[in-house]
């Protein structure tokens, strides 16, 4: 074993992982990356098919991020936004509103008041992004509703992060059931899971599950009679917490079309500020175009320009919007939560009124994560960024219908440059594998034999390369999903 290694293993406590399993061999220690490529410290190469758990854009070692560090490094590196103000960051909010704020051509309009997101604050990651998004929900609702005591909504199987107030926001019994005694209650509502919800009247098919369902929107009118009965109560939502287009953590799972717009706009009307987390959906990840199910076709509107968020693919328009993984193109860690001006006044007064937000970060703002989150923004807005992303989608929704061959993969679902394979026992009856079992991370471990890494959700691979993957790259990332499936079942 290398000396590297065995230093991790002496020392190093990772996430989200068993560590009796991770000390029984040799883990992969990464020295180097270009593109889409990573190797490892005995020089073997691997290609990077989670973007690095969903973080990074434009592939390793781009050389225009690079260059923006090293502008920033000849300048300062970090300074405190407590009292001071700095240029990147300043000039980062503004690119960021900018974006937000831009709507997706041929996507529809909201017929309810929907004011701008024009104010950002900083933090780390997507976990603190969306405690910013819970405290400033919260007491707007407290100061200008006279809500004592605000409560959210959420959806089933949702995931906002592992501070304690995102832990609560979410509903994942694996993740979150340890930690019960600590967590404030949140409700939560049906998710659209097509493949497994159990208003689909449709049999299984050699297909994506939302373009051959069979239901009456039965999810939409579920979360109406959640909001409409909170409201009976006297006791409204003061937010509804969503993922928009797709749940990560939850398994991949993707909303079919006109979902998000339905249920939002429920949300708003009963009152409830949207909370939107695109942590992971967020920087083009959920692609140039919206595909609609209708029937057996798909029908593909193409947006130009290309809008960035998720949201906006549905023409829905949040009241918070948090932000991060790929912010600074996975380079560094920083995250930002975008509010309007209606939240930012209800925390205005005098200083003896001590209603200030009461919340901060110490590398909130840091100047070489926002550098680098400039350089990433101006490589999304560029020609070829844009053309790069729209033959990567189009590239991986052709090669993953080869996928479909295998007795054990149940679905395949796609949302832009994100992919969930579903490993299943056997595709006729949706049978699904016990989590003990492990199908998922024995697939994985497989192509990492291949030379492709990835990590899975329970039993769904999860596939989003970097933009930067090119069209063998993509290849060789499918055939070695789908000879590793053959392998684990022969």
């Amino acid at each position: 074993m290398h000396p590297i290694a065995r230093l991790d293993h002496a020392h190093v406590w990772h996430p989200f992982t068993q560590m009796r399993d991770w000390q029984k061999s040799e883990p992969i220690v990464v020295v180097d990356g270009h593109g889409a490529v990573l190797r490892d410290i005995h020089g073997k190469e691997y290609l990077d098919a989670n973007a690095s758990i969903w973080t990074n854009l434009h592939g390793h070692g781009h050389p225009t991020i690079n260059a923006a560090l090293r502008r920033q490094l000849g300048k300062i590196a970090h300074t405190s936004a407590l009292g001071l103000a700095n240029e990147p960051a300043s000039r980062l909010a503004a690119e960021l509103v900018k974006a937000a704020t831009a709507a997706g051509p041929g996507a529809p309009r909201s017929p309810l008041p929907a004011p701008d997101l024009e104010k950002v604050f900083f933090s780390d990651n997507g976990s603190t992004a969306m405690e910013v998004a819970l405290k400033l929900a919260y007491e707007f609702a407290r100061r200008t509703k006279g809500q004592k005591s605000p409560r959210f909504l959420g959806l089933e199987g949702a995931y906002h992060g592992d501070t304690v107030g995102a832990v609560s926001l979410g509903h994942i019994d694996l993740f979150h059931k340890a930690y019960a005694g600590l967590l404030f209650k949140t409700d939560a509502v049906m998710a659209p899971y097509c493949y497994r919800c159990p208003f689909n009247r449709a049999k299984p098919e050699r297909a994506d599950a939302r373009e051959y369902r069979r239901c009456g929107w039965e999810c939409v009118g579920k979360v109406e009679q959640k909001l409409a009965s909170a409201n009976k109560r006297g006791t409204p939502y003061a937010g509804f917490v969503f993922e928009p287009l797709m749940q990560g953590a939850a398994g991949m799972i993707p909303q079919p079309a006109g979902w998000l717009k339905r249920v939002t706009d429920l949300a708003h009307d009963h009152g409830a500020l949207l909370i939107a987390d695109e942590v992971m959906t967020g920087f083009g990840r959920t692609g140039g175009c919206r595909a609609v199910a209708q029937g057996k076709k798909r029908a593909v509107e193409k947006s130009s320009p290309t809008p960035l968020f998720a949201c906006q693919q549905e023409g829905v328009r949040p009241d918070f919007l948090a932000l991060a993984k790929g912010l600074t193109g996975g380079y560094l860690p920083m995250a930002a939560t975008l509010t309007t001006q209606d939240v930012f006044d209800a925390f205005l007064g005098e200083y003896e009124d001590f209603k200030t937000f009461f919340h901060g970060h110490s590398f909130t703002g840091n100047q070489l994560g926002a550098a680098a989150g400039l350089a990433s923004l101006g490589l999304l807005g560029s020609p070829r960024s844009v053309t790069a992303r729209e033959k990567l989608e189009a590239t991986l929704r052709s090669m993953t219908a080869s996928l479909w061959t295998s007795p054990h993969v149940g679905d395949v679902r796609q949302v832009g440059l994100v992919i969930g394979v579903e490993l299943v026992r056997d595709w006729k009856k949706r049978t699904p594998f016990d989590l003990r079992e492990k199908a998922g991370i024995r697939v994985c471990e497989a192509m990492g034999r291949r030379g492709v890494l990835t990590r899975p959700i329970g039993n769904v691979v999860v596939l989003m390369p970097p933009y930067c993957t090119t069209p063998a790259q993509a290849e060789h990332m499918v055939t070695a999903l789908r000879e590793s499936v053959d392998e684990v079942w022969g």
